[in-house]
C-alpha cells in the first residue's frame, strides 16, 4: 500500500481532549477548577485555624500564680506551683475569646513542710477526690488602656461560683509578648476549703486573696 498525503486527509480528526482524573477519580478539567480551588482554599483555613490558636500559650516559667490568707490576722502568702491555660484571645474579637485555667491543688505551698503536707488533705483541697481547681471564662469586657473583666466559673473542691477578674494587659519586645496580671479575692469557706475547726474565721480569715502574673505568646497587639 502506497501511502500518499490523501491518506492523512482521510483519518479521522483528533479526538477532544479529555478531563484528566485525579487519584481519587475526580475531573480536574477547566469546568471544575473553581470549584477545586475553592476547596482548597477552605481546606487550608481549616488546617491554619488550630495553628493560629496553638500559638497563644501560656509560658510557665515566666508566669505565677500566688494565694495570700490572714491566720489569726497575719498575712500568709503562698503560691501554687503547677497551673495550665488554654488561650484563645484576640482584642479585636472579645464576643469569641475564651480563657481556660486549670491549677494543680496539690502543688500548693506556704513554704512550710508541715503546712504543705496538710493541704492536700481532705480537710482543705482534698486533693486526691478533687486533683485540679478550675476557671472557665464566659464573657470579656474591654475597660480601655490594657484593662479587661473576665467573667467566668470557678470550680474548687467540686463548688462553683461565679467571678469576674480584673486583669491587665501589658505588651513588648518582638516577637510581642504579653502579660496578663491582677488579683481577686474569693471565700474560702464558699468552696469548702478548711472545714471542721477550721471553719473557725478568727484562726484563718474567710476572705483569700488570689494574685496571678501569666506570660503568654501569640496574642495579638492591643
Amino acid at each position: 500500500m502506497t501511502i500518499t498525503p490523501a491518506f492523512f486527509h482521510s483519518l479521522p480528526a483528533r479526538p477532544t481532549a479529555v478531563p484528566a482524573l485525579s487519584s481519587r477519580g475526580v475531573r480536574t478539567g477547566s469546568r471544575f477548577a473553581p470549584w477545586l480551588a475553592a476547596a482548597g482554599l477552605a481546606a487550608s483555613q481549616l488546617l491554619l485555624a488550630p495553628q493560629a490558636l496553638a500559638q497563644q500559650a501560656l509560658v510557665p516559667a515566666q508566669s505565677s500564680l500566688g494565694f495570700v490568707i490572714k491566720q489569726m490576722g497575719v498575712p500568709v502568702e503562698g503560691q501554687f506551683r503547677k497551673f495550665t491555660a488554654q488561650v484563645n484571645f484576640d482584642p479585636a474579637k472579645l464576643a469569641t475569646s475564651r480563657i481556660a485555667f486549670n491549677v494543680d491543688v496539690g502543688s500548693a505551698t506556704l513554704g512550710s513542710r508541715e503546712a504543705d503536707a496538710e493541704m492536700p488533705k481532705p480537710v482543705w483541697f482534698n486533693a486526691i477526690q478533687f486533683p485540679q481547681a478550675s476557671f472557665q471564662s464566659s464573657a470579656i469586657k474591654a475597660l480601655g488602656g490594657g484593662k479587661f473583666e473576665v467573667a467566668g466559673k470557678l470550680t474548687i473542691k467540686g463548688a462553683s461560683r461565679d467571678v469576674t477578674v480584673p486583669v491587665t494587659l501589658a505588651q513588648s519586645g518582638s516577637p510581642l509578648a504579653t502579660t496578663a496580671s491582677g488579683s481577686f479575692s474569693i471565700p474560702r469557706l464558699a468552696f469548702k476549703v478548711g472545714d471542721g475547726e477550721w471553719a473557725d474565721t478568727s484562726m484563718v480569715a474567710d476572705e483569700v486573696q488570689i494574685r496571678f502574673k501569666l506570660a503568654l505568646t501569640g496574642v495579638g497587639k492591643l
